[in-house]
C-alpha cells in the first residue's frame, strides 16, 4: 500500500464539521484482495487490537465491523477503523469515519475524526503500516509503542487545562476560538473585535504590571507603600548575607527567588543558619538574586481577581501522600502519580509529585526519608510550598472569603495595574480580615493558572475562565465581525469585489480575501490566491477588519477547508462544469456537495443567497441554517408555483431581473431597488454575467441590513475598470477593442464571448485562450471545441504553471479541439476589398505565454476587432497592455450604453476622449459620441 496523499483539516471542510484527517490511499495489489482473501489477517487483526470488536460500523451494532470483517472487506475500510481506534486508545475518542473510492484505479480515499492535526496525522500513517504489515503475514506489532506516542502527541498539541477551560467557555457563550499558535495564544472573537489571551494573560495585561509582578522586592515595596500587609524581608546575593538577614529579621524566614514562579526554589519556617545556607542554594539555581523575609505562618490561600472583582477563592494544601501502613513514602508517591488527573507540567488537571532536593530536605526535617513507611492516616507533606505545578492540590474557599479580604486582593492588584492577578494570602482563616488575623499578602502574581478553580480536590469549583471571558466581553460585547463568504464556479471575485465595495461605503473597514489576494480597508496586504482558509484567517485576525468578504473557492474547500466557524450570509453563484475529474469530484453533484458546505456554515439567523436559475444550487436552501434568498435573471421564474413564486408567497425576499430593472420582492413588498443599466458593472445591462453578480451582491448587502439606497447608490458608482481589475475589463489600443477576463472554463468562455460580440458591433472577435493543465484531456478537448464555435479566430497558449503537463501538451489538446469543431490551423485573416459583409477566415495559432499571445493577436489585428483575453497571470497582461498604449474604456463603455448609445456605435464612443462626471441614479456620464 501507498499513501498517495495525506493532509489535516483543522476546522470544517467538506467531509466533517469537526477536524478531521485525510488520506489517498493506493492499495496497490492489495486492491483485489477483501479481507476474506487474506489468511489468518482477520484474527491477527483483532489480536493487535481486540477492542476493535467492539465497532458497530454500517451494520449499527457492536459487532458490525468484525461482520464486515468476516465477510470480507477492502483493506482502505480496516484503514478507517483501525486509526479511529488507535486514537481511542490512546485518550482521544472519536467515531466518525468513511472511505470511499478515489479517482485512480486501486485508490482509495480514507477519512478519520481527530483531535488534533498532529494526531490525526500520526494516527493515520500508522494504520497503513498496521494494517500492511498483517496482510503481509506479520504477526506482531508494537500497539503499545504507538498508542505511547500518540498520546505524547496529544499531550503535546493539547491546550493546557487553563487555556482550555477559557476556549470552552468562549465556546460556550458563542464566542469563536482561534489558535494563533502551537502553544497557548488564543483569539477570542474576530476582527475588530478580537480579544487575545495566552494562558491567564490577556491583551489588557500591562507589561509593565506583569514586569512589577515578576519583580517580588519591587511589588512587596508598592504594595507596603499602598499599606497592604506583606512580610518584611531583603534581597541578597549570597549565603551569608541571607543568614544576617535572617538574624536581623530575629524570626523564622522564607526564602525564595527573586524572579522565580510556580514555587519553585521556595522554602519556608527557617530559623537555624545552616538551613537558611542550604536553602539559599536552592533558590539561587533559580535566580541569581533571592528573597529573604520574615516566615508567615498559616494556611495558604489563593485569591483570583479579574478585573474590580474577587471571582474565586482557593486553599492551596502543599503536596503530600497519606500512609497506609504497608507502603513507604516513595511507594505512595508512584500511587498518587498514578492518578490519571496528573500529568506533566500543567498538562493536566493536577501535576505529577516530581521527587527533587526539595522534597529531601522537606522530608529531612520531618526525621524521614523516601523509604519511611508511615502509619495508617498519617499526612507526610512532600513541600512547604503549596503551588499545583509542585504536585500541590486545591480546596474551594470562594463561599469563605471575607468581603475585606476580597476588597484587599483587588487593591493588591490594582496596585501592580494587573485585570489578571492571583493574589496570594497567607492567614490563619480566609473567613477573618486579613489584618485582624495577623496574615499577609505574600505574592501577586500575573497569569495566575486557575486549574485550582476549576478542579478543587473538595468544595464546589468556581467557573474562574467565564470571569475571564466576561472580563474580556461584557454582556452585550460584540464578538464577531458580519462574516460573508461566496462560492461558485464563475463570478466570485466579481461579487465579493462588490459586496466589499457598498460595505465600505457603509462605513465599515472591509477585510476582503480572494483570488487576486487580501486588502484590509481597501490597502492591499497579501498578492495571490487566497481563496481559502488562509485568506480567511489573514482577514479575520487583523484588528481592524469590521467585516469579512471572503471568496470561497472549490479548491481551497477541498486542501484546506473553512477558515471560519460561521458565516452570516453564505453565497453560491452557480455550479458549473469546472475541475470535475480533480480531487474526487466526478461529477456535478459532487462539486455541488462541495460548494454547499458555504451554505451549511450560515449560522441561526443567518442568510443563504442562492442563484435560482441553477438547479443544483437552488437544491442547497435546506443545507443549513440559514434563510434562503434567491436570485434569477429570469424575471418570469417569480410567478406562482416557481420556486421564487412560492418563496416570496411565504414572505421570503428575492432579487430578480425584470424590465431592466433588479427587483427587490421581501415579505410582500416589491420595488425597483435600480436599472441595471445604471450599475456601470453591467455595461448597459447587456452583460448577464454582470447581472446575475449585481443580484446576489445587493441580495447579500440587503441580507447584511444595509439600506436600500446606500446599497443602489454604491452599485451605481463601482467603477468597473479600477474597481473590477481583471474581470471583464475593456481597453482600447487604437481601433482595436481589447476584453480582459479570468475566465477559465466553458461557461466563463462562453458569456464573454457573448459579451464581446456586442463590442465588436459586427467585427471579428478574436480570443486569447488557455487551460489550466490539471483538467482532463477530454475537458481540455471540449473547450477548444466550445472556443472554435464561438470566436472567429484563436491564440492558444499555456499557464505558467503547467500543473504537470509537459510543454505543449495543452495547447496541442485545446486545438485538437478546434480542429475538430472546424477551426484550421494558421490560415490568414483578410478582408476581400469591394465586399460588403465578408466573414472573416478563421483559423488557430498557438503562442507561449499570455503576453505573446496578446501582442501576436494585436499585431493581425484589423480595426474594428475585438480580442478576448483569458489569462493566466493578470499582471503580466497589464503590462503588456501599458505598453502598448492601452487605454481602459470600461466605465466610457458602461456609460455610452446605459444613455442609449446602441452597441453599433460603441466603437464611435470608445475612440473618443474619455469625459467624467455623473448621470442619473449616479450611473457615469457617457463619453460624447
Amino acid at each position: 500500500m501507498r499513501v498517495v496523499d495525506i493532509r489535516a483539516f483543522d476546522g470544517r471542510n467538506v467531509f466533517s464539521h469537526r477536524p478531521a484527517v485525510a488520506i489517498t490511499l493506493d492499495l496497490g495489489p492489495l486492491a483485489r484482495s477483501t479481507t476474506a482473501h487474506l489468511d489468518g489477517f482477520a484474527p491477527a487483526l483483532l489480536g493487535a487490537l481486540p477492542s476493535l470488536a467492539a465497532h458497530r460500523c454500517a451494520l449499527g451494532r457492536p459487532g458490525g465491523f468484525v461482520t464486515r470483517l468476516n465477510e470480507g472487506t477492502l483493506l482502505g475500510h480496516v484503514v478507517e477503523h483501525v486509526a479511529l481506534e488507535l486514537q481511542t486508545l490512546a485518550g482521544s475518542p472519536v467515531s466518525f469515519g468513511k472511505t470511499r473510492q478515489a479517482d485512480a484505479p486501486g485508490a482509495y480515499l480514507v477519512v478519520i475524526e481527530c483531535p488534533s492535526s498532529e494526531v490525526g496525522l500520526y494516527a493515520g500513517r500508522a494504520a497503513v503500516d498496521l494494517v500492511e504489515a498483517l496482510a503481509a503475514g506479520q504477526t506482531r506489532w508494537d500497539v503499545d509503542g504507538t498508542v505511547k506516542e500518540l498520546r505524547r502527541l496529544a499531550a503535546a498539541a493539547a491546550l493546557g487545562p487553563s487555556t482550555a477551560a477559557i476556549r470552552d467557555a468562549a465556546l460556550a457563550r458563542g464566542i469563536p476560538v482561534t489558535r494563533l499558535s502551537g502553544g497557548s495564544l488564543l483569539m477570542l472573537g474576530m476582527g475588530v473585535h478580537q480579544r487575545r489571551v495566552q494562558a491567564t494573560l490577556t491583551d489588557r495585561t500591562s507589561c509593565v504590571a506583569a514586569d512589577i509582578a515578576g519583580d517580588k522586592a519591587l511589588a512587596k515595596q508598592l504594595l507596603a507603600a499602598a499599606g497592604i500587609p506583606v512580610p518584611e524581608g531583603f534581597v541578597v546575593t549570597s549565603a551569608e548575607e541571607a543568614v544576617a538577614v535572617a538574624q536581623a529579621l530575629g524570626a523564622a524566614v522564607a526564602i525564595k527567588p527573586f524572579d522565580g514562579n510556580q514555587g519553585k526554589g521556595v522554602t519556608l519556617s527557617l530559623s537555624e543558619p545552616g538551613e537558611v545556607r542550604a536553602a539559599f542554594d536552592l533558590a539561587r539555581a533559580y535566580s541569581v538574586k533571592v528573597i529573604v523575609e520574615r516566615f508567615v505562618p498559616g494556611r495558604h490561600f489563593r485569591v483570583l481577581v479579574v478585573g474590580d472583582e474577587a471571582v474565586a477563592a482557593a486553599e492551596r494544601i502543599p503536596a503530600r501522600v497519606v500512609g497506609d501502613g504497608r507502603r513507604s513514602v516513595r511507594e505512595l508517591i508512584e500511587a498518587a502519580n498514578a492518578d490519571p488527573r496528573r500529568g506533566r507540567g500543567h498538562e493536566k488537571q493536577l501535576t505529577r509529585i516530581h521527587v527533587d532536593a526539595v522534597v529531601h530536605v522537606v522530608l529531612a526535617r520531618q526525621n524521614m526519608t523516601l523509604d519511611y513507611v508511615p502509619p495508617p492516616g498519617v499526612v507526610v507533606f512532600l513541600r512547604q510550598n503549596a503551588n499545583l505545578s509542585t504536585g500541590g492540590t486545591s480546596v474551594d474557599a470562594t463561599d469563605e472569603l471575607h468581603p475585606a479580604n476580597a476588597a484587599l486582593a483587588v487593591r493588591a492588584a490594582r496596585v501592580v495595574g494587573l485585570d489578571v492577578a492571583g493574589i496570594d494570602i497567607v492567614t490563619p482563616s480566609i473567613a477573618v480580615p486579613v489584618r485582624q488575623a495577623g496574615g499577609a499578602v505574600v505574592e501577586v502574581n500575573a497569569a495566575p493558572g486557575i486549574r485550582m478553580h476549576h478542579y478543587p480536590e473538595s468544595g464546589r469549583p468556581s467557573d474562574a475562565a467565564g470571569a475571564i471571558v466576561r472580563h474580556l466581553f461584557p454582556a452585550g460585547a460584540p464578538a464577531r465581525v458580519p462574516v460573508v463568504a461566496i462560492t461558485g464556479t464563475n463570478g466570485k471575485t466579481t461579487t465579493a469585489r462588490l459586496v466589499a465595495h457598498v460595505l465600505a461605503r457603509h462605513g465599515l473597514c472591509v477585510g476582503l480575501a480572494t483570488t487576486d489576494g487580501v486588502s484590509i480597508g481597501g490597502e492591499a496586504i497579501l498578492d495571490g490566491d487566497y481563496a481559502g482558509a488562509q485568506g480567511a484567517r489573514a482577514v479575520l485576525q487583523d484588528r481592524a477588519v469590521e467585516a469579512a468578504v471572503l471568496e470561497t473557492a472549490r479548491g481551497g474547500i477541498i486542501r484546506h477547508g473553512l477558515g471560519f466557524d460561521w458565516c452570516d450570509v453564505g453565497a453560491v453563484l452557480n455550479v458549473a462544469g469546472d475541475h470535475v475529474g480533480q480531487d474526487n469530484v466526478r461529477s456535478l453533484e459532487d462539486l455541488a456537495h462541495v460548494k454547499s458546505l458555504v451554505v451549511e456554515t450560515v449560522k441561526g439567523g443567518g442568510f443563504a443567497v442562492l442563484n435560482a436559475d441553477d438547479p443544483l444550487v437552488a437544491a442547497m436552501a435546506g443545507r443549513g441554517r440559514g434563510t434562503p434568498v434567491y436570485f434569477s435573471l429570469n424575471g418570469g421564474g417569480a410567478q406562482p408555483g416557481s420556486l421564487v413564486g412560492r418563496h416570496t408567497a411565504r414572505g421570503g425576499m428575492a432579487l430578480l431581473a425584470v424590465n431592466g430593472d433588479l427587483v427587490v420582492r421581501d415579505a410582500g413588498d416589491e420595488f425597483a431597488l435600480v436599472a441595471a443599466a445604471n450599475v456601470p458593472l453591467t455595461y448597459g445591462g447587456h452583460c448577464r454575467a454582470n447581472v446575475a453578480n449585481v443580484l446576489a451582491a445587493a441580495a447579500i448587502c440587503l441580507a447584511l441590513s444595509i439600506p436600500r439606497h446606500e446599497v443602489a447608490d454604491a452599485l451605481c458608482a463601482f467603477d468597473p475598470d479600477a474597481g473590477n481589475p481583471g474581470r471583464f475589463n475593456v481597453y482600447r489600443v487604437g481601433a482595436v477593442t481589447v476584453l480582459v477576463d479570468y475566465g477559465h472554463n466553458v461557461a466563463a468562455w462562453a458569456e464573454a464571448a457573448d459579451f464581446a460580440r456586442l463590442l465588436a458591433g459586427g467585427g471579428r472577435v478574436v480570443a486569447v485562450v488557455g487551460v489550466p493543465g490539471d483538467r482532463s484531456d477530454d475537458a481540455i478537448v471540449a473547450a477548444g471545441r466550445m472556443a472554435a464555435g464561438r470566436f472567429d479566430r484563436l491564440f492558444l497558449k499555456e499557464d505558467v504553471d503547467r500543473r504537470g503537463r509537459p510543454p505543449g501538451a495543452v495547447a496541442a489538446l485545446l486545438r485538437r479541439g478546434a480542429e475538430e469543431a472546424g477551426l484550421p490551423a494558421g490560415m490568414p485573416a483578410s478582408r476581400s476589398p469591394g465586399v460588403e459583409e465578408v466573414k472573416p477566415a478563421k483559423g488557430v495559432e498557438e503562442a507561449s505565454h499570455d503576453a505573446e499571445a496578446l501582442e501576436r493577436a494585436l499585431k493581425e489585428a484589423q480595426p474594428g476587432d475585438t480580442i478576448v483575453v483569458f489569462y493566466d497571470k493578470h499582471q503580466a497582461v497589464g503590462e503588456s497592455l501599458q505598453r502598448l498604449g492601452a487605454v481602459p474604456v470600461g466605465a466610457a463603455c458602461a456609460a455610452a450604453l446605459a444613455n442609449g448609445t446602441p452597441p453599433a456605435r460603441l466603437i464611435e464612443v470608445l475612440t473618443q476622449p474619455v469625459v467624467t462626471g455623473e448621470t442619473r441614479a449616479g450611473a457615469p456620464a457617457a463619453a460624447p459620441p
